[in-house]
């Protein structure tokens, strides 16, 4: 074969699928290089073309029951299959319990070490497998410490350690689970004989005796908004960020999980704060920060207020320059809700640049194409040393970041991502795909993976997140937790008596000039207009009003209302979420959300794509499949998805899309943007074809 040729062929070519009981896998071959054995080492080094290829075959798991999946941590050869194992323990609490997996991987562990006649393996793979298996567990009490940790018992943990004893006894797999359930057993002992002796008070109620000391009250008269150091502001919320997402529990953002946010501590993993407790403390920080943005603002008389906007820019600027992008979220996500956004004598009050600054600070957060400004943000710089990646536009920030790198440019700093997005990403994966396939109800491994592909990016984002070498300063947390805040009603309320409702034509020329010229700026998709004052930064809420949009188009259900309500109505970083918001405000928020609806364009269309490719029509019937069509895809991009769907070979350039209409078909262009080309008065079926040769 010709190397040149070679290394022009794809790595992996689509062989088909295979079916086993129980199971279905999706074939590759695999094309790799080796070095002829034939030649000596020298000679192989002086002359690359004694490389020649090999083609290997490679069976990946589609759909399968839980047994399998179990079965299949270890390969054929016995080999622990490493990339598989970390997917299925990231994933299988959307389908499974750790109580149901752990009793199938020690069931597994005693039929191929008691040489039971239902698994038929040589003796010499059996014992592969079962080594393969104590490894199996060594890594999930690696990697996933708190599924062992459900207080005051323990349960898996005292499972693991009887199956240990019984079985083996002196290994290092039993001398870790020993000494780890003696210390969580010996921590609860101690933290039992801690708990003070708890007193009635008056109402009732029983509370825990607290005794306050005089001497160490905090003075905290030094911090007064907005007379504080922007930069070291910036510093403390990136420490608390930093803190709440290194010890994010990455699977807890799963769609199916998060869903489930609102259960018991325990339900999942045992971790305290319900199935989702560690996203819910950072959407709990996110909305501190956006509710004090509002509420400072609006306890202002005007001159202050729009110094106190002005000052949470450049707050705001100093988060981008540490790439503290959750925080920085939340302030654009406060400054755009509608009781400050309405604000337009205080908007007006603020200089040219300050107020280009928030523009530029607002793009980045832009949902225009799947918000993919700030998608290649965390691409460039989630792990680099610091901030270097501005818009040509973006002539403020320019400044900022230039003057960052001048001062010290030796610094390194972390990267902690607006979570919203990973929320949403894995929200509309876990509605818009089945979780299971097939008449026998087999678990989709391959939407799995899909979610595995955005949990090991908050991963990696964690790592570089320990990138700060920030100090948590108490005085300055003490004083940000006890800034008064308002609830979604009041602000709003507030906010229309300090600039109440009044024609444009009322205002003075030079003032409607100025608020023309400064209020030019969109309020972000994310944040919800409401004539109640509402102000989140929420998850797209599919409605009844969005229904009839779609179906008077010709167009499928939403993926995301095809759910139960409670998925449906999840809401990710609402700042209207707290003790203080009413019933009523909230019922008020989503008959304006609904309201809003009606105009509100969808995100991405499921659409369905087939082929005429010889091979690929069973017994005379069109076979579909199903894709995402975001709103940024342009052809060659869609072309690519169907061809992995549809199993085709070659380049995307090797054929034509076109949409199916009525009568006709609907050529699409090999750059045009597919979502805005198609025609949504008809149904959403593609075909591929190869294109014609000149």
């Amino acid at each position: 074969m010709n190397i040149d040729a070679a290394d022009s062929l794809p790595t992996w070519r689509l062989w088909g699928e295979e079916r086993t009981p129980g199971a279905v896998f999706t074939v590759y071959l695999k094309k790799v290089r080796y070095h002829s054995p034939n030649k000596s080492v020298s000679e192989q080094e002086d002359n690359i073309s004694h490389l020649e290829w090999e083609t290997v075959r490679v069976r990946l798991v589609k759909a399968a029951t839980l047994v399998k999946l179990v079965e299949c941590l270890a390969s054929d050869e016995g080999e622990l299959e490493t990339t598989y194992v970390n997917i299925f323990l990231a994933t299988y609490r959307s389908f499974s319990t750790a109580s149901q997996v752990l009793g199938l991987l020690l069931d597994r562990y005693k039929l191929l070490a008691n040489d039971s006649d239902e698994v038929e393996l040589p003796d010499f793979l059996r014992q592969q497998h079962v080594k393969t298996l104590i490894l199996a567990l060594h890594v999930w009490l690696d990697t996933y410490p708190e599924d062992f940790v459900d207080p005051p018992k323990f349960p898996a943990l005292q499972r693991l350690d009887e199956f240990c004893k019984e079985n083996v006894p002196e290994s290092e797999l039993a001398i870790r689970v020993r000494h780890r359930l003696e210390k969580l057993l010996q921590d609860v002992g101690e933290r039992s004989a801690r708990v003070p002796t708890a007193v009635p008070v008056d109402n009732g109620d029983t509370v825990h005796e607290v005794v306050v000391d005089a001497t160490k009250v905090t003075d905290l008269s030094e911090y007064k908004f907005p007379n504080i150091n922007e930069v070291h502001f910036a510093e403390q919320l990136t420490c608390m960020d930093m803190d709440l997402f290194t010890r994010l529990v990455p699977h807890q953002c799963l769609g199916s999980v998060w869903a489930r946010r609102g259960e018991k501590p325990g339900a999942v993993g045992g971790l305290a704060g319900g199935a989702a407790g560690s996203v819910l403390a950072t959407v709990n920080q996110f909305n501190a920060v956006s509710l004090r943005v509002i509420s400072t603002t609006l306890k202002q008389s005007l001159p202050d207020r729009t110094l106190i906007i002005s000052t949470w820019i450049k707050i705001a600027q100093e988060l981008r320059v540490l790439k503290n992008f959750s925080s920085l979220k939340a302030i654009v996500s406060g400054l755009q809700s509608n009781p400050i956004h309405r604000l337009k004598r205080s908007w007006a009050g603020l200089d040219k640049d300050t107020y280009q600054l928030f523009s530029e600070l607002a793009r980045i957060f832009s949902e225009e194409n799947n918000q993919f400004a700030q998608r290649e943000l965390l691409m460039r710089e989630g792990t680099a040393k610091f901030a270097n990646t501005v818009g040509t536009n973006d002539r403020q920030l320019q400044k900022a970041i230039q003057r960052q790198l001048n001062q010290s440019g030796t610094i390194s700093h972390g990267t902690i991502p607006y979570l919203g997005t990973f929320l949403t990403d894995l929200t509309m994966i876990d509605t818009a795909i089945p979780d299971y396939v097939g008449e026998e109800k087999l678990i989709n491994f391959d939407k799995r993976r899909k979610e595995f592909e955005i949990l090991a990016q908050i991963k990696l984002l964690q790592s570089a997140a320990n990138g700060y070498s920030f100090k948590l300063d108490r005085k300055f947390e003490e004083w940000f937790n006890a800034i008064p805040v308002l609830d979604d009603k009041e602000a709003y309320d507030l906010s229309c008596q300090l600039e109440p409702h009044v024609p444009s034509n009322t205002l003075s020329s030079v003032e409607s000039a100025k608020s023309k010229k400064r209020q030019g700026h969109k309020k972000n998709d994310s944040v919800a207009s409401t004539n109640s004052g509402s102000s989140s930064s929420s998850f797209y809420l599919p409605t009844s009003h969005e229904t009839s949009w779609r179906s008077s188009r010709g167009l499928s259900p939403s993926p995301l209302s095809s759910k139960s309500s409670s998925t449906s109505s999840l809401v990710s970083l609402d700042v209207s979420l707290g003790s203080t918001a009413t019933s009523g405000s909230n019922a008020k928020l989503q008959q304006s959300i609904d309201s809003a609806s009606t105009t509100m364009e969808p995100e991405f269309y499921v659409i369905k794509v087939t082929t005429d490719c010889q091979g690929h029509a069973k017994d005379g019937q069109v076979m579909y499949k199903s894709i995402m069509l975001s709103n940024n895809d342009r052809t060659h991009q869609v072309v690519r998805q169907a061809m992995l769907k549809l199993g085709l070979e070659g380049r995307p350039e090797d054929y034509t899309f076109a949409q199916v209409l009525a009568h006709k078909e609907l050529l699409l262009p090999n750059d045009a943007n597919v979502f805005y080309a198609v025609n949504t008065a008809h149904d959403l079926n593609f075909i591929v074809r190869r294109a014609k040769k000149l």
